[in-house]
């Protein structure tokens, strides 16, 4: 298993879910209040819900293109300007899923290109504070791009929760539920 065909299936499994969960949102709240959401925060210090769904695409963007070799294009600070600025540009739901759908579009178009990416190539990953972490594409793809991009997935899944979404389990793993036994799930 190569570092790309790992995280392309996670990034559009994963995703998938999160447009799932604002259709939930959008299906039990009025337009007005469920595009209120995106700028709903966990704690004061944190970024709004708009921001975690544009930085998991981010994550899943620069995943892509650092295991391809390729420059990050200019879409790539357009989302992470669009996310810094969410306080004074939240979007709406609609936005927020379409988003994701380009996302999911490009990792699906990229994972055909990157199938064959070298475990074992040099990463240099450096943050805007000047840390530079050095990693094979493999421990990029584990320990990096893996853990970034849930840390948003799940805080948007947080916030969706705490503003009342009825979102469990069930909706976190719907793309687990092709593996299960036939005649094994509860019924009703």
């Amino acid at each position: 298993m190569t570092p790309a065909s790992l995280l392309a299936p996670t990034y559009v499994q994963m995703l998938g879910a999160l447009s799932q969960w604002l259709g939930k949102a959008e299906s039990q709240l009025s337009p007005g209040e469920a595009d209120a959401l995106l700028s709903a925060r966990l704690a004061s210090d944190m970024f709004p819900l708009s921001t975690q769904i544009r930085f998991a695409c981010v994550q899943a963007h620069e995943g892509m293109f650092r295991l391809a070799g390729e420059d990050f294009p200019p879409s790539v600070e357009a989302l992470l300007t669009a996310g810094r600025s969410a306080d004074e540009h939240p979007g709406t739901i609609a936005d927020a899923k379409a988003c994701i759908d380009e996302t999911v579009a490009l990792v699906q178009s990229m994972s055909e290109c990157t199938g064959t990416d070298n475990p074992e190539r040099p990463i240099a990953h450096t943050l805007p504070m000047g840390i530079v972490f050095d990693f094979t594409a493999e421990q990029y793809a584990r320990d990096w791009a893996i853990g970034q991009f849930y840390f948003h997935v799940m805080t948007a899944y947080a916030i969706l929760r705490s503003q009342g979404i009825d979102l469990g389990k069930a909706d976190y793993v719907a793309h687990l539920f092709p593996y299960a036994r036939p005649g094994t799930l509860p019924q009703g």
